[in-house]
């Protein structure tokens, strides 16, 4: 997402001193993405980003795979999942492979105990139910249902939830989170044609800058590692910073769906995309218009992709027996449509009120046991009549 942002207070000129009030020199911290390549944006920070005082413990958080090579069309029931305290003890990852981890959280108490860093991917987080406040180093974002979170990895932050009842679909990706590239123009701006634009987003605002030393526990995550930092100041001590690379929101309310006379592709729906999955929004919209549509969608081959569907709200046309929370898996290797019967009932329908993620991997995914505990067993043979 190449739009300029900036909080705080920071220098003229970059990479050049930044005197304190009363004396001495703030911290440059360069904080960006594919090396010096990526998207990046400049911190100043109080004290030293790198007092690092203690490492306490480190244990292996790497999901448990119970179907290594998958052919077969899952339905888990996400809402099935139990609610815990814990931040980070909530997130169960149900959908793995090289470049993405999909899970589900449902954490019932804000994390405000210790901070969090995913060194290691960059998290989309979509906010099903609940609302809140993410606090990151880079300011906060007020954040509520139907929220996707995009948090860059290496960013420090802690969530507040407003409410116990707090439900996440969530996938973290090995390569950076990006808008597509057909929306934009050759500087990055969104063209008139793209479903969603600049003003859409919710940028982070309320920079917290805290000049504490002490002990402060920093939960950073690595290689499948939790590792349990102890820093010598608080991580939330910047006093301004500007550039391209910070965490955003956008509501899944604010896509505007494109429609035509006969049915669309999924493509028309994407609203992420990385160098290996892509992420799309169904949202409420018109059905197609020509005369003889068939609004349900057409049977196709999943050859190239495992396509992950998270249904959020509304009636699913599609499929049959579908409830919120649900998640299903169609694999690469075999075609998969519309339930028995779906397609005759959206004859003549005129809109839906679906809302639904979609997340397309290019590579296969292997199924966690953790997910195996919220299969349904059957919706595989969902398809025979």
């Amino acid at each position: 997402m190449p739009i300029y942002h900036k909080l705080g207070n920071f220098p003229q000129k970059r990479h050049t001193q930044f005197e304190k009030p009363n004396g001495g020199l703030y911290y440059e911290q360069l904080f960006g993405t594919e090396g010096f390549h990526g998207h990046s944006s400049l911190l100043y920070h109080v004290h030293r980003p790198t007092q690092i005082k203690e490492i306490t413990k480190s244990y292996s958080v790497e999901p448990k795979i119970a179907i290594g090579k998958n052919i077969k069309s899952l339905l888990l029931k996400g809402f099935e999942l139990k609610p815990e305290d814990d931040f980070l003890d909530s997130r169960k990852a149900m959908l793995v492979n090289k470049d993405c981890t999909i899970g589900l959280a449902a954490p019932k108490k804000s994390l405000t105990e210790y901070f969090y860093k995913n060194a290691d991917a960059d998290e989309m987080i979509f906010i099903h139910k609940g609302s809140g406040k993410l606090r990151t180093m880079m300011g906060n974002i007020d954040f509520e249902y139907g929220d996707y979170l995009i948090i860059p990895r290496g960013m420090i932050y802690q969530i507040q939830f407003n409410t116990k009842d707090n439900r996440l679909f969530y996938v973290e990706s090995f390569a950076p989170f990006y808008t597509p590239k057909r929306y934009k123009n050759e500087s990055g701006q969104h063209l008139e044609h793209s479903p969603f634009c600049e003003r859409d987003f919710k940028l982070p605002t309320e920079l917290e800058t805290h000049d504490e030393k002490g002990d402060f526990t920093i939960k950073i995550k690595k290689e499948g590692m939790i590792h349990e930092v102890v820093y010598a100041t608080h991580p939330f001590d910047v006093v301004g910073w500007d550039g391209y690379n910070f965490p955003y929101g956008f509501s899944i309310h604010n896509f505007e769906p494109i429609t035509g006379r006969v049915h669309q592709p999924p493509p028309v729906h994407q609203t992420f995309e990385t160098s290996t999955f892509v992420v799309c929004s169904f949202c409420p919209r018109l059905y197609d218009y020509h005369p003889k549509a068939i609004p349900a969608p057409y049977n196709h081959s999943n050859i190239d992709s495992d396509e992950v569907l998270y249904y959020v709200d509304g009636d699913f046309m599609s499929r049959n027996n579908i409830e919120q929370g649900h998640i299903t898996l169609h694999p690469k290797g075999i075609p998969h449509g519309p339930a028995p019967g779906a397609m005759e009932r959206s004859i003549g329908k005129t809109i839906t009120e679906e809302l639904a993620v979609m997340v397309d991997t290019f590579r296969p995914l292997m199924v966690t046991e953790e997910a195996m505990g919220l299969d349904d067993g059957k919706y595989y043979k969902s398809w025979v009549e």
